[in-house]
């Protein structure tokens, strides 16, 4: 069985991290490379860094982050996502020590690309980031550069992702990003593509939270921001609480036992 994952998120604006409320108000919080180097301590799973005004600005990926983040060593597997256009830009992103993309503004411009991308590097080096909202008329998708959403159960993008093109959906609550214990569970009953493994995000704080979305078959990780920049011991205390088989063994209790092996 394949174990389930606690992915840890650093948002990344005008070359610093910051704390992101629903999309449109940002905290800063210091230097992206000081997150990641935590994260990669701390023990997740996996280390989401998002750098949100690459493809609103369409400057491209930021190759001098990735490059600062290849030389911390990490131990962690990395994701990368912001300014992907093409599938060079993709294949350089990857060269630089990315393990995986994610793509959004790619989604609403050229599908081809990503088709393209799934090609060249595999579906499982491509998550399709989807932010999105419950209304009156279903399941809503976000752009965030137009500021506006439209129907997703009616776009091509239904296509490709039953298709096989992406490993993964990022499936982003924006609304409540940001908001304490507040990810809406229904997003996922809505969202029609069962057979895609999901990682869910926005608003998720607590274990009860957790161990729920957990329990639901396609969700295959959690992924977390806001709430573990402040908690050294996050995810330490998120994975013994959860204390489920299906969650991947901490990688740090490992590393903290030979380290007691050798002090004895």
């Amino acid at each position: 069985m394949l174990k389930k994952r606690i992915i840890g998120v650093v948002t990344v604006k005008n070359g610093w991290a910051v704390q992101s409320f629903g999309y449109h108000r940002y905290l800063p919080l210091g230097k992206p490379e000081c997150l990641v180097e935590n994260l990669d301590r701390w023990g997740a799973d996996e280390i989401l860094v998002q750098v949100i005004d690459r493809s609103f600005d369409r400057i491209g990926p930021d190759y001098d982050l990735l490059g600062k983040l290849a030389r911390l060593g990490l131990g962690t597997p990395l994701i990368y996502g912001g300014g992907v256009r093409t599938v060079e830009d993709g294949i350089q992103v990857i060269q630089c020590g990315a393990d995986r993309i994610t793509v959004d503004a790619l989604l609403h411009d050229d599908l081809a690309q990503v088709v393209n991308l799934s090609k060249k590097l595999g579906a499982q080096a491509i998550i399709a980031s989807i932010p999105i909202t419950k209304t009156s008329d279903g399941l809503r998708w976000l752009n965030y550069r137009l500021k506006n959403t439209k129907n997703i159960s009616i776009d091509p993008l239904g296509e490709l992702i039953e298709d096989g093109v992406v490993s993964e959906v990022l499936l982003t609550d924006w609304y409540h990003e940001g908001i304490e214990n507040s990810f809406d569970n229904s997003l996922i009953d809505l969202f029609k593509y069962k057979k895609v493994p999901l990682i869910v995000f926005g608003g998720i704080s607590r274990v009860g939270q957790m161990k729920e979305l957990f329990s639901i078959q396609n969700v295959m990780a959690v992924a977390v921001g806001n709430f573990l920049n402040y908690r050294e011991h996050a995810f330490q205390q998120f994975k013994e609480l959860i204390a489920s088989e299906a969650l991947r063994q901490e990688t740090y209790a490992t590393e903290y036992s030979l380290l007691t092996d050798v002090r004895n």
